[in-house]
């Protein structure tokens, strides 16, 4: 993996940047504050519910309408949202001062009554939300006036800050639907053509003075890659999500466009842990000792990205471990060996998920379908568009499939949400797949607050997810976004925060 993770501390925090009115282009365009920027969208929100976890589409409509807790800032680090402050206190409990200002989009201010209603509703266990089993440790939201949160766990938990920033976990208004669409945040909804678009306008109560700076947002569905670049190209959008990668350089080439991109993001592999053949462990590390990362990275993204051997764990982080780094290398003989010892010496038929709709995810399930044909595995490809293919992971109605993500963010707790058997059902993990060793592992690393205790704790993990294979990684690869070169204000969050990205458009002017 190239570039560089950014390594504060996950519980650091600082103020929001502010932004400049700059002169920009090779034509010296101007940005301007109160245009209506055109955003394209790589497919239309499977869901509107604020919880759940459907996509970074869906992600990036949520940061427009909506404000959690806490966010991170473009340089990564942790900050406050509808909180201003956060701390433990003396009996371990984290209390969260909410700032005065913060309005719902119906103009009714934002109080603690509403934070303690969005962890009662989410921690229930029919509540679909991504953070369900981590919020059901919170035994108890006490609110001493309308400005104070105090969350009450049985355990320390290092942690629970960062859950509140995660774009799948904002709060919502006392009493509103899950999917409602009145939030807190700098766009207010407008209006949607199924399928095809939504309008959003700015928000003139929001609680940061002077933004957003935009006056609205058109987010405009363009699930071809190809014809987004195009659409870019041609004047008929500001900004694009998930460049391709085959286009890359040629928006670098292009002076009237800029392309702003990160490495953090991972392709892996999941299982159908609830039934043969990938239920048994040995059959999940053949697979993953079967494929030529390599390969993924030059026919998926084109040289922008590199081979991932081990759990996603970036080089420049402290829990990085070299000696765990070639943990899955590619070994046909070996994958083989484990195919024998399994039961299974002469292959087997099998069906992989993955999507047409994201090229990349295409590409990936290609190359693994030509090297698993190798060691005996014979694969069929299911190839549904991105909403099919979210459902049919959530309802395991599959043996294996590709998929790609970050983490929750730079810290290894971010990667429960694809290695955690304990929590709920969710097309990000593997189906019916426990893993009993890492959610003890994960559950002990985030009670403590000592650095060196959490190393060790990790590694651990780290070992046993290399034996067992719950996933398997695939590739790191290169995030974009692109856009006119007169667009200010726009940032690519550095590593795993990625798909946060879209928290900054209430910074920028279009120009």
């Amino acid at each position: 993996m190239t570039g560089t993770l950014n390594r504060r501390g996950f519980l650091a925090s600082t103020g929001a940047a502010a932004g400049a009115l700059t002169f920009l282009g090779p034509k010296g365009l101007k940005a301007q504050e109160g245009q209506t920027l055109r955003y394209a969208l790589s497919t239309y929100p499977p869901s509107f519910d604020a919880w759940a976890s459907t996509g970074s589409a869906a992600g990036a409509i949520k940061l427009m309408i909506h404000r959690g807790l806490l966010s991170y800032g473009p340089d990564g680090a942790l900050r406050g949202e509808l909180a201003e402050n956060w701390e433990v206190d003396d009996e371990g409990a984290w209390v969260f001062t909410l700032r005065e200002g913060a309005f719902w989009h119906d103009g009714s201010p934002v109080t603690s009554a509403d934070v303690a209603w969005t962890v009662t509703e989410a921690q229930k266990p029919d509540s679909a939300a991504l953070f369900q089993a981590q919020l059901a440790l919170i035994t108890s939201v006490e609110t001493p006036d309308e400005r104070t949160v105090r969350m009450v766990t049985d355990r320390p938990l290092a942690t629970l800050p960062g859950w509140f920033a995660h774009y799948h976990m904002p709060i919502l208004k006392d009493g509103e639907a899950q999917d409602s669409l009145i939030g807190a945040g700098p766009f207010t909804f407008d209006s949607t053509e199924r399928g095809v678009s939504i309008r959003l306008g700015a928000f003139g109560d929001y609680y940061k003075e002077g933004l957003p700076k935009l006056g609205g947002i058109e987010a405009i569905v363009y699930a071809d890659e190809n014809l987004r670049v195009t659409a870019l190209e041609a004047g008929d959008v500001d900004l694009i999500e998930y460049v391709p990668w085959q286009a890359m350089q040629q928006i670098e080439d292009n002076s009237s466009l800029k392309l702003d991109a990160v490495d953090g993001p991972f392709m892996y592999l999941t299982f159908n842990g609830s039934r043969p053949p990938f239920d048994n462990p040995l059959v999940r590390r053949a697979v993953a000792h079967a494929i030529n990362r390599d390969d993924i990275a030059a026919a998926a993204f084109y040289g922008r990205g590199g081979s991932l051997a081990h759990l996603p764990i970036a080089d420049a982080s402290e829990f990085y471990q070299e000696d765990l780094s070639q943990g899955w290398a590619y070994d046909p003989e070996q994958a083989q060996a484990l195919l024998a010892e399994a039961g299974y010496p002469d292959g087997f038929d099998c069906v992989m998920l993955s999507t047409a709709q994201y090229g990349m995810h295409q590409s990936t399930a290609e190359v693994c379908q030509a090297y698993l044909s190798m060691v005996g595995i014979n694969v069929q490809l299911d190839l549904p568009e991105w909403a099919t293919r979210v459902q049919k992971g959530n309802d395991g109605q599959y043996d294996l499939a590709v998929m790609g993500t970050t983490a929750d963010n730079n810290d290894p707790d971010g990667l429960a949400t694809v290695l955690d058997g304990s929590l709920p059902p969710s097309f990000v993990r593997s189906y019916g797949m426990e893993t009993p060793e890492i959610s003890d592992l994960f559950a002990r690393a985030r009670a403590t607050f000592d650095l060196e205790e959490r190393i060790a704790l990790y590694r651990q993990l780290e070992e046993i997810a290399l034996e067992t294979t719950p996933m398997t990684g695939l590739a790191w690869r290169s995030q974009g976004y692109a856009m006119k070169s007169g667009i200010e204000g726009f940032t690519n969050l550095p590593g795993q925060l990625t798909f946060y990205s879209p928290i900054t458009l209430e910074d920028v002017m279009a120009g």
